[in-house]
């Protein structure tokens, strides 16, 4: 780990003199509050903006990866001696890799913590890359394909945790909406890169980069990155505090998909269902202009070649294809800032409102406006939420939110182009956003109705003294 990153020294707490500050309470809730504090103080602001860049590049790695593979799919199909639909399979396959990948990293993260994860999972993308690059059948393709999509899947869960360890509450929207930022970066580049490659030279040349980004990302991690969860929150180092057995020569199993039994709770899963409208509606959007069913960006092609664009505009170069989804990319890139910077102020002018009472709700009126009209900006301030909420479990929380999303647009987004051959765009368009709305409702709800809804079931929600 390099010196310019180590934690910073804790802060002495001087004992305060309770005669001569009457009105400051108890000093052990004194004390507690400032060890609070230092716990987020472990990290310099500069150290700090080091580590969301360095879990926004890793965070970005899922989507490019597949955005990247899906103008290739002819070119694949062609070499390979198959066809468009069978090549698909693969990219059928990374959702469902991302999904498992995401969850159990999670898991593991709460357990181990952030730092071993990305150690662990970025060789398998390293690896998988090159075999995809490597591959002489369909039967090679689909394996390595879901090997390189395993090591990049823990990326969004895990980095969303990290931005939880190091920020503070009244900080971490507008740093989540940075991180979200990065990470839509991939998908907006993803379609271009991917095109060029294959109109430009060779798909073996693009998975051959993808291997290339997964060593410099593990190299960077590697060097860069400290353990960032809070002292002793750890699974294994609460183990270890008890004097319990921890197997050293093999990983303690755990359950991968235990954070989706965290989706029991209302709050979180009405936001997760608002979230899938979300990205449906967006998905839905973007489908005509490249005639794709996608998930996740973009998730399974027919040929690029028989496109909407291609057919009405005459345009046969991939990579022009792939250019008409840098808009939604760069939109989607400002918006989550903006909802991000905006939650933030909601969060602190609500508890000053109350007189110091902290609603985590109070985070999600920052996504009204943008679920009813502008879509995209919901999604970075779901996600604090869902840190704020489960801070104890934050990477699991995020996990349970995006592989529930990941798991049924792959399967919901199957109807939707021959919805649009039959009934035309506007009438698909409609239903979208008719959804949308609807997911506007579930986070109106959350908000009027959350403290009612987390007293339903108490997953283990995260309290002002531990957030």
């Amino acid at each position: 780990m390099s010196p310019s990153l180590s934690p910073s020294p804790t802060p002495t707490v001087l004992p305060l003199d309770t005669e001569r500050t009457p009105l400051l309470g108890d000093t052990t809730e004194l004390d507690v509050h400032a060890r609070h504090e230092a716990v987020y103080r472990r990290f310099s602001p500069a150290q700090k903006r080091v580590l969301v860049a360095l879990v926004s590049v890793s965070g970005l790695l899922p989507l490019f990866i597949s955005g990247t593979f899906i103008p290739s799919i002819p070119q694949i199909a062609k070499d390979l001696n198959s066809t468009g639909p069978v090549v698909s399979l693969a990219v059928s396959l990374s959702v469902l890799a991302v999904s498992l990948g995401a969850l159990t990293g999670s898991s593991y993260s709460t357990f181990y913590g952030r730092r071993p994860v990305y150690l662990v999972t970025l060789p398998f993308l390293i690896v998988g890359s090159i075999g995809v690059a490597m591959s002489r059948n369909i039967s090679q393709l689909l394996i390595c394909r879901f090997i390189q999509s395993l090591g990049a899947s823990p990326g969004i869960s895990i980095g969303a945790a990290v931005i939880g360890d190091i920020y503070k509450l009244e900080e971490r929207g507008l740093a989540m909406g940075i991180y979200f930022a990065g990470i839509f970066l991939g998908p907006a580049l993803a379609p271009l890169a991917g095109g060029a490659a294959a109109h430009y030279a060779s798909w073996r040349i693009m998975q051959y980069s993808l291997g290339v980004c997964g060593l410099v990302s593990f190299i960077f991690m590697l060097l860069f990155l400290p353990e960032t969860s809070h002292p002793g929150s750890r699974e294994v180092d609460k183990l270890v505090t008890t004097g319990k057995h921890i197997p050293r020569w093999r990983p303690v199993l755990l359950n991968p998909l235990r954070p989706l039994w965290l989706l029991r709770s209302p709050n979180l899963l009405l936001v997760a269902i608002s979230g899938y409208f979300v990205l449906l509606t967006d998905y839905v959007l973007l489908m005509p202009l490249a005639y794709t069913i996608v998930s996740a960006r973009l998730f399974f092609l027919r040929e690029i070649f028989n496109s909407v664009l291609g057919k009405n505009y005459g345009i046969e170069n991939e990579a022009l294809v792939g250019a008409c989804f840098l808009p939604a990319g760069f939109g989607n890139m400002i918006g989550a800032p903006l909802a991000g910077r905006l939650s933030d102020g909601i969060v602190v002018r609500w508890r000053e409102k109350r007189g110091g009472i902290w609603y985590p709700e109070d985070r999600l009126r920052a996504t009204l406006f943008a679920a009813l009209i502008l879509v995209d900006m919901v999604l970075s301030a779901s996600a604090a939420y869902n840190v704020d909420l489960m801070h104890s479990r934050s990477a699991e929380a995020v996990a349970a939110n995006t592989g529930f999303r990941w798991m049924v647009l792959a399967f919901s987004l199957v109807p939707v182009l021959p919805m649009i051959n039959t009934y035309g765009v506007a009438v698909t368009n409609a239903i979208a956003a008719f959804l949308a709305w609807a997911g506007f409702g579930m986070l109106w709800a959350t908000i009027q109705y959350g403290s009612q809804m987390r007293a339903v079931v108490d997953v283990g929600f995260s309290t002002a003294g531990n957030n």
